[in-house]
């Protein structure tokens, strides 16, 4: 074969486009992860690096978790595929079981995606749905926020308030509107916890539906914690208000959960910490510790009973996807939610939290620290942006960390953190003790 035609070699990263990455970047000097237990991750180094992001928001319970493993193992050597379509298997029943068992209020049904993505998607359409089969078919408008972030599908895509993610592909869907993201420096800077100020940003929404009328309005989509983005915290009484709203114009809220779920409020979800039940909700990332892909769509009944009509033969819902609860998933999400159980991890979320609130916000008035705000194990440090380079003082800061051993989320000029629920007083001190030294050697 000639020079030119030849393949490239196995062991050359060209030929893999890595998703939200600087390719070109990083292929002058990749960063390979080869194992993971416990808090950290080992490079091709051998070098140990501590995991402050849960991988990506999806490793609450820390990695390499046996049971989980056995478990998937296990489940391959009986059964490694089965329909989801016209059939079903021990493991999405069971596993269905408990998680309506886990839910809050009334959502007592459970649809199986893959992704974060997969599973906006199908909650817009069950949401679009539901409003046609109650003959109200003018409502097709969504409602998102900026600063949103609903995963990549061309629904959530739509949704989502993200420019970057957004600018490249066209107008995406019609019927689409945003609410103001919550974000305010001035009246928020180095908040502990829920602001006080930006309750009122809610109120947002009733100039959104007088504009296009509530008739027209399927739904409200957006995350309780704006967590890619850089984990911007509701104001306090901002959800309640939103959840207010929704109800007096017909409006279904819906709440991405994909980061929020599985204890990353300490509370099993965020709705639980709120004290608010959507009428949908999506999940994904700590449903199987991030071990298989899977996502879960958490529906109300009464969504789900305005479906159960006509002759039992008839399908219901026209939607899914090949792998909708698969077998290897459903044993992972399983044993996740045992090893939940048997480390009593959102107890231990619930513990750790003040000693993280106190540790991230050691690091105020370090050089070119502008804010730092925080919620459950979650956290962000925003860094003041570079005169005519933004973004590139926190990915400097993110090398800087990388070289020193802790793993963090970069996003904009934000180091976003989110550690596993494992995590130890000493290890939340050793992350931010790292990312201390790095914005300094970076200024």
């Amino acid at each position: 074969m000639p020079d030119g035609t030849q393949r490239p070699k196995a062991n050359t990263h060209e030929p893999y486009w890595m998703p939200f990455t600087a390719n070109r970047q990083f292929k002058a000097a990749p960063r390979i992860l080869v194992s993971a237990k416990g808090m950290h991750y080992t490079d091709d180094q051998g070098r140990q690096i501590l995991d402050s992001s849960s991988g990506l928001w999806c490793v609450n319970a820390g990695h390499g978790r046996e049971k989980i493993t056995e478990a998937i193992r296990a489940q391959a050597e009986v059964m490694d595929y089965a329909p989801a379509f016209q059939c079903g298997h021990p493991g999405a029943v069971e596993l269905s079981a408990r998680l309506t068992s886990l839910f809050p209020g009334d959502l007592d049904h459970v649809f199986y995606a893959n992704s974060g993505s997969e599973a906006v998607d199908t909650a817009l359409k069950i949401a679009l749905a539901y409003h046609q089969l109650r003959g109200d078919a003018r409502r097709t408008r969504l409602i998102g926020r900026e600063r949103g972030y609903h995963g990549v599908g061309i629904g959530g895509t739509s949704v989502g308030g993200i420019s970057n993610n957004r600018k490249h592909f066209g107008n995406l869907l019609a019927g689409i509107d945003h609410l103001p993201h919550t974000h305010n420096l001035s009246e928020m800077a180095f908040t502990r916890g829920q602001p006080e100020w930006g309750t009122h940003l809610a109120e947002d929404l009733e100039r959104i539906i007088a504009l296009h009328d509530a008739s027209t309005i399927a739904a409200v989509i957006i995350e309780p914690v704006a967590g890619s983005t850089g984990v911007l915290v509701p104001p306090k009484g901002y959800l309640e208000k939103i959840r207010s709203i929704c109800d007096e114009h017909g409006i279904l809220l819906i709440f991405d959960e994909v980061i929020t779920g599985f204890g990353r409020l300490g509370d099993p979800f965020a709705a639980d910490y709120f004290g608010i039940v959507p009428d949908l909700m999506t999940t994904a990332k700590g449903l199987t510790n991030g071990s298989v892909p899977m996502s879960a769509v958490a529906v109300c009944s009464q969504i789900y009973d305005s479906f159960m009509q006509g002759p039992d033969h008839i399908i219901e819902l026209f939607h899914g996807y090949t792998y909708s609860g698969h077998p290897l998933a459903c044993a992972a999400a399983l044993a996740t939610l045992d090893v939940f159980a048997e480390d009593d991890l959102f107890n231990r979320s619930q513990t750790l939290a003040p000693i993280w609130e106190s540790a991230i916000h050691s690091l105020k008035g370090l050089s070119n620290v502008i804010d730092i705000r925080n919620i459950g194990m979650m956290g962000a440090v925003e860094l003041m942006p570079r005169d005519g380079a933004p973004t590139t003082r926190a990915y400097a800061v993110y090398l800087a960390c990388y070289e020193k051993g802790l793993l963090v989320r970069q996003t904009g000029d934000i180091i976003a953190m989110s550690p596993p629920l494992i995590a130890t007083k000493a290890q939340i001190g050793e992350i931010i003790s790292i990312l201390g030294e790095a914005i300094c050697e970076t200024d």
